[in-house]
């Protein structure tokens, strides 16, 4: 595996830490999809799954453009993948022809989630839409670290499954 991945810090401020962890999560999972060919992102781990890495990565696309682009920032960003006809989109309709532009794309949404994130502090608050309460930046930092954990532990399931590669 060729993507750049590195170690969040091991001591510093909160947001330091914060950020470092988040980096780090997705740096792995660009690490878990590197080297491989449209076909092979494609791939589904076990029948009747529809989930294969460039399905993780089109999920996590929406994730990010939800949590830091339509809730913290407040922008359009509807969802691309998910619809009511195809609320499984991300993983149901994921095409091999497609998958360096979904890589692109994905890039592109975490830097500029990078640059939405940069613009508040950890205590900053906003509405979620479709939600009630108030939830910090803190908190999305949070949840987007164990978001990214958890599909990582997909992704090394499936990248395993592809060609035997495995990895923290």
């Amino acid at each position: 595996m060729t993507e750049n991945r590195v170690d969040p810090p091991t001591a510093g401020g909160e947001r330091e830490l914060l950020q470092g962890f988040l980096d780090f999560h997705r740096g792995t999972l660009l690490w878990k999809v590197s080297g491989l060919t449209g076909e092979q992102l494609v791939q589904r781990s076990v029948d009747p799954s529809s989930l294969s890495l460039i399905g993780l990565i089109r999920h996590l696309s929406e994730v990010e453009k939800y949590w830091f682009h339509r809730a913290l920032a407040q922008l359009p960003a509807p969802p691309k993948y998910w619809t009511a006809e195809h609320p499984d989109g991300d993983f149901d309709l994921a095409d091999a022809a497609r998958a360096e532009h979904d890589l692109a794309e994905f890039r592109e949404i975490v830097k500029a989630s990078g640059e939405i994130a940069a613009g508040h502090t950890l205590d900053d608050t906003f509405l979620r839409p479709g939600h009630e309460g108030e939830y910090s930046v803190r908190y999305l930092y949070i949840h987007m670290i164990e978001e990214y954990a958890r599909h990582n532990g997909h992704a090394d399931l499936l990248r395993e499954r592809i060609d035997g590669l495995t990895g923290e």
